[in-house]
């Protein structure tokens, strides 16, 4: 490398997310760059412009894919930048990179956004400094079952590239790290005075619940709800587009919580956060001065399901040496498959542990690095402004499932939305989606939306029939008619009046013994019907749900219908479909 020694000691961590994860694996990997005395900034890619990438020398990119192979939306304007076709090919000729991938390989494009930057990076003359890793949520540890051995692979070439400086140690991996915030009591009046950040941030929008509806059968095992909620700002957006929100923990599981940790008497008296470590992050939105209560409602997770390091951080907090040998034991690589019993395979939460660690006492300045922070939930917009002006609804399935644990497990958004009642304000942020329309509307739109994949394509039919567009198809899927047909009765009427062509895939109202009938099914069967519509006359496909099987099979299906009545071979057919992908004309909103 031809960086000075400065720059051979610094490096820059970017992370690309949009759940969290890729943003707590940057500010792993920066805790361990610090036992090896490397200097590291950990930034968010939104904040973070192609420009500044050229005076850097040292670059980790901790990127997560989104829906089916697509980059988080943060990182879009930066991807499409690196994307110009008039950057040189020696652009980046100095820079030296790594970049670590997070996935699931129950999906079709398994870390394909980290794959596609390491690419696009070294076709502009970057040179990988450490290979590729891609942390696969099928693990038995999760991300953690790569990102581990992974960073200790990244060490070494760091220390191999640059040594550590004479007189300076490496510290071991098992000794307890510097807390990044140090917690400095204040007043009551303080605390009264103190700025609330998601109150005063623009980007947010005061809303108050006007329905909250659950539209699936009471007798049903999912409960799925239609939230209408109204704004008084003139609010503005587009199919696809999403709506963040920021969820609070229930006040019962809170004093729960707090009263495992012995903090009840503790929980409501004020402090200043201070931050001391500047390369770990912090939650989203979070005040100066707050309290624990506050903090455990809205800004830290007590209901996760803990990584391996929250099991690390224990073990220097108990006094117990039985509950410290268990701990160690977990820890040990051969103790993966015990932990994963014990943990991630009931998915046992930090409270739960913490009740039966008891002697486990957490130091408060400790707090931000031992728990994780409650991150806001986006979710599809399931309305269009020009049918709903100042309103956005949401279709949203409440999380809650069973394991061999005796309490259900519960999504801490999806809870707390199911307790809004008629009246309750809250804040919402509006975000960009990645889906488009076409400018003509008479350009036909077939969209696929089975489950709760229906939010964006109700969205998408509200806004072209209230354009006057009348080539409209729909297809959705959903397990039984009598219970979770989400909207039936609005694409009935739709159909009525001729604004749209709508086909359901019921598939466990099938006779017995007769095989299940999904939406790619009902794409194949209209094969002659879809050629018309894509080949033809040049519509769109959007596609919506979840991003397991479905896009791939609803993709195949569009390639069955190019082949068997657009006269292609079968890699034509596919080559088709791509280049509809390519020209814009097949997009999927998807979610994992």
């Amino acid at each position: 490398m031809s960086a000075t020694d400065d720059e051979n000691r610094s490096l820059l961590i970017i992370y690309a997310t949009e759940t969290g994860n890729a943003q707590d694996a940057a500010d792993y990997i920066a805790r361990q760059c610090r036992r090896v005395a490397f200097r590291c900034r950990v930034i968010d890619i939104e904040s973070f412009s192609l420009p500044d990438l050229l005076s850097e020398a040292i670059v980790i990119f901790v990127v997560s894919t989104t829906g089916s192979g697509v980059e988080p939306r943060s990182m879009t304007p930066f991807w499409k930048n690196l994307l110009r076709g008039d950057l040189p090919p020696d652009t980046f000729e100095d820079l030296y990179f790594s970049v670590f991938g997070l996935g699931d390989t129950a999906y079709e494009k398994f870390c394909w956004a980290a794959k596609k930057l390491s690419r696009r990076l070294e076709s502009l003359g970057a040179s990988e400094l450490y290979e590729r890793g891609e942390g696969d949520e099928q693990h038995p540890l999760g991300i953690d079952g790569t990102l581990l051995p992974w960073t200790e692979g990244l060490l070494n070439t760091l220390l191999d590239i640059s040594p550590l400086p004479p007189g300076i140690e490496i510290k071991p991996a098992n000794v307890l790290p510097s807390t990044r915030v140090s917690l400095n009591p204040t007043s009551q009046t303080t605390l009264e005075s103190s700025a609330d950040p998601l109150k005063s941030d623009t980007l947010y929008h005061t809303a108050t619940v006007k329905a909250n509806d659950r539209i699936t059968a009471e007798d049903w095992y999912q409960d799925v709800r239609h939230f209408e909620i109204d704004f008084d700002d003139d609010i503005q957006y587009d199919p696809g587009d999403v709506a963040i929100i920021h969820p609070s923990a229930s006040s019962t599981d809170v004093d729960s919580f707090l009263f495992t940790m012995s903090w009840t008497d503790s929980a409501d008296q004020p402090f200043e956060i201070e931050q001391v470590m500047h390369d770990q992050s912090l939650p989203d939105h979070l005040p100066k001065i707050t309290t624990l209560r506050d903090l455990f409602t809205r800004f830290l997770d007590f209901n996760a399901v803990p990584r391996r390091s929250f099991f690390q951080y224990l073990r220097h907090f108990t006094s117990d040496d039985l509950e410290r040998e268990k701990l160690d034991e977990f820890l040990l690589p051969e103790g993966a498959e015990e932990l994963f019993e014990y943990c991630y395979r009931v998915r046992r939460t930090i409270h739960e542990v913490l009740s039966e660690f008891q002697h486990v006492k957490i130091p408060k300045d400790y707090i931000f690095d031992v728990f994780p922070a409650i991150r806001p939930r986006e979710f599809s917009i399931a309305s269009s402004i020009k049918k709903h002006p100042h309103q956005i609804h949401l279709c949203v399935a409440i999380v809650k499932y069973r394991t061999k644990l005796k309490i259900p497990r519960k999504g801490i958004c999806t809870s707390y939305l199911s307790t809004l009642k008629a009246g309750d304000t809250i804040r919402v942020g509006i975000k960009k989606g990645l889906l488009k329309l076409p400018d003509d509307n008479d350009t036909p739109v077939i969209c696929v939306g089975p489950g709760t994949g229906i939010a964006p394509m109700r969205s998408v039919i509200e806004q072209r029939t209230a354009s006057g567009a009348h080539a409209n198809t729909l297809y959705f899927g959903c397990r039984s008619e009598p219970k979770d047909h989400h909207y039936g009765s609005e694409w009935q009427a739709y159909l009525e009046k001729q604004q749209l062509q709508y086909r359901a895939a019921f598939s466990r109202d099938s006779p017995e013994g007769q095989k299940r009938t999904y939406v790619q099914d009902l794409i194949r069967q209209d094969s002659e019907d879809i050629w018309k519509l894509v080949g033809e006359h040049k519509g769109w496909v959007l596609i919506s749900g979840s991003s397991n099987k479905m896009p791939a099979a609803v993709k195949e299906a569009v390639a069955f219908a190019a082949e068997k009545h657009g006269g292609l071979s079968a890699d034509q057919a596919k080559e088709y479909v791509q280049s509809m992908i390519k020209e814009g004309r097949l997009i999927e909103e998807c979610w994992s």
